[in-house]
């Protein structure tokens, strides 16, 4: 007798987390390096943030075309 385990995958797109620096309810998250000792996703703001405190000095964004 073989039994199959058939798991539910619930998508991520479009679901509610809370930003663990703000708390605001975010729909896109990212996650933190591993480096800043943050457990949780963070908003884009507190993001950008992060990503300047830790890489100090100008940062341009860049688009490809």
């Amino acid at each position: 007798m073989f039994f199959i385990s058939i798991k539910k995958t619930v998508g991520t797109l479009g679901s509610k987390h809370k930003c663990t620096i703000c708390s605001k309810e975010i729909s896109i998250y990212y996650n933190p390096m591993e480096g800043w000792g943050l457990e949780g996703v963070l908003c884009g703001d507190c993001y950008s943030k992060k990503i300047s405190d830790y890489y100090p000095g100008d940062h341009a964004q860049i688009s490809k075309k």
